[in-house]
């Protein structure tokens, strides 16, 4: 019975329920509400970085420490693997400083890697309750919580965005 549903979905095709996207007005609200705790530096790094560079859930939370390169003009974010990337060729993503320092993800990207002193390995960790960083990899599903979270505080309808909105908002104001 799954094979001939599955079949009669690729036949005929479902409808995607998307999400907003959300825009650089959107992402300056979100980053407005966060404090200056490592949670708040985090979701600011988080947030900013996924929408300058329009990136997938999946590869914000892939990134290591290694695949962040500062230079004079910001940072270049080596994408080592992703769903449009299928054969893992890889492909650098570059993110200049920006003219709101407190939107800026080269910043904000700065002040987390200070704030949580990670070295090496995971750039997006887990964060507990009690403030300790984790030595593990934020999930895919976080980046998503991270935005709803952030919308409901900036006053949006947390429903109407999740992870994808990130790269959704760059997409659109780009086009």
């Amino acid at each position: 019975m799954r094979q001939v549903a599955a079949g009669i979905r690729r036949r005929h095709g479902t409808h995607q329920q998307g999400k907003e996207a959300a825009f650089t007005a959107d992402v300056r609200a979100m980053v407005s509400t966060l404090d200056d705790s490592l949670a708040g530096q985090r979701d600011r790094a988080l947030l900013l970085l996924g929408f300058a560079g329009a990136f997938h859930r999946s590869e914000l939370v892939a990134l290591d420490i290694s695949d962040v390169a500062r230079n004079r003009d910001g940072v270049v974010v080596t994408v080592r693997r992703s769903k449009t990337d299928q054969e893992g060729m890889g492909r650098d993503v570059g993110s200049p400083y920006g003219s709101t320092p407190a939107a800026c993800p080269v910043r904000a990207l700065v002040d987390w890697q200070e704030a949580s002193g990670i070295h090496g390995g995971a750039l997006f960790r887990p964060i507990d309750r009690h403030g300790n960083l984790r030595p593990t990899r934020l999930t895919a599903q976080s980046v998503a919580l991270v935005v709803k979270r952030a919308a409901s505080a900036a006053g949006l309808d947390a429903t109407l965005y999740a992870g994808h909105s990130l790269r959704a908002g760059l997409a659109t104001a780009a086009a």
